[in-house]
């Protein structure tokens, strides 16, 4: 490891989390000190807020890192990395802090630690700008598969907006690599399913005018939706809220997703029609990942060992962050060609090995 710090500016491209959290995972694997200026420069409010400086001190557990300079608001940190340890790690977010956010940061960590490892994160379940965690598990996971790694999950309690509350545990087995993987042909649909909810005091009914309506804009694509309809009972989320997670499926292996949640001034019907329009887009660009996943699965590809390949529909500005940020800190190489109505995402990854398997 070079003692010299890496400078990462946050200010870059997406100007938010994402360029903390990406270059917090690569600097623990690949043991480089960092130094990330004009943290969330981008955002309404710069500087680290409470999800955000709850990563941080994770992503320390996790490794017995040391970081100068966070606490809540500050535009810089300085983080010095230590050796990736299996343990049993909690991060307690006292906002609708993204859960699914924390996990992104923590989970590449503990994929190459010495042992089994379990994180129990609190916060929001389901939080705007931020994948939900249904997607999480219903399409991430599967998607993460593909690379040889995978998670087991336990939801515990789902917390919304304001107040978060939600309780989950995700527990990680260590793997030796991660294997490229090729996904260039979406093929046919085979199905699409989803779940459309209420939480809290809001009525039934939004649930069938969320999934009704995703349902009639989706049927040209495949006929015979399957979306369950609910509300939650009390005692196991706080908080109110609604929302829909839309999943397909292709006979190639593609997962793609859309969702949506229930906003002020926003009909159900609205709802439901968001969500099915981002499934819909990346149905239509002939996409093997959508507009949500391409960015997450960046930086498997850029530890795989071997030459990745993705088809995709329009390059989110979140990918070209993420892309940034790891040809900044390691030497994979990323390449992106125009394809149909989409692009093909091509990487040769660096080859990353656990040092705890032989």
């Amino acid at each position: 490891m070079s003692n010299e710090l890496v400078e990462i500016d946050g200010s870059q491209l997406e100007g938010g989390g994402q360029i903390l959290r990406i270059s917090l995972t690569i600097s623990v694997l690949t043991n480089t000190p960092i130094k990330i200026i004009n943290i969330r420069a981008g955002r309404s409010k710069p500087g680290l807020m409470e999800q955000h400086l709850k990563g941080v001190e994770l992503v320390c557990d996790i490794c017995d890192g040391k970081v100068q300079g966070a606490e809540i608001g500050s535009t810089e940190i300085t983080f010095r990395p230590g050796k990736v340890k299996s343990g049993n790690y909690k991060a307690v977010i006292k906002t609708a802090g993204s859960i699914s956010l924390l996990l992104q940061v923590a989970l590449p960590c503990v994929l190459f630690a010495d042992d089994e490892s379990t994180l129990n994160l609190q916060g929001g379940t389901n939080a705007e700008m931020a994948p939900q965690i249904d997607y999480t598990t219903e399409v991430f996971r599967p998607l993460l598969e593909k690379f040889g790694a995978t998670f087991d999950f336990y939801l515990k309690r789902r917390g919304y907006f304001p107040k978060g509350g939600g309780d989950v545990t995700v527990t990680v087995k260590p793997i030796p690599n991660l294997s490229p993987i090729e996904m260039l042909e979406q093929g046919d649909v085979t199905g699409i399913y989803g779940w459309s909810f209420v939480a809290g005091t809001l009525p039934l009914h939004m649930t069938h005018t969320m999934a009704n309506s995703a349902t009639n804009r989706l049927r040209d694509f495949y006929k015979n939706i399957n979306i369950e309809r609910y509300k939650e009972s009390p005692g196991v989320s706080v908080g109110n809220c609604s929302g829909i997670i839309l999943v397909a499926e292709t006979n190639s292996g593609c997962v793609l997703g859309g969702s949506a949640l229930g906003k002020r001034g926003e009909t159900s019907e609205q709802t439901g029609l968001k969500a099915a329009e981002e499934l819909r887009t990346a149905l239509k660009n002939g996409a093997c990942l959508d507009i949500h996943s391409q960015d997450q699965v960046i930086v498997f590809m850029a530890l795989a060992d071997g030459i990745s390949k993705i088809k995709v529909g329009t390059i989110s500005m979140h990918t070209n962050t993420a892309i940034y940020v790891i040809e900044k800190l390691t030497k994979a190489k990323f390449c992106i060609t125009p394809s149909g109505e989409g692009s093909i995402i091509e990487c040769v990854g660096i080859g990353y090995k656990s040092s705890y398997f032989p």
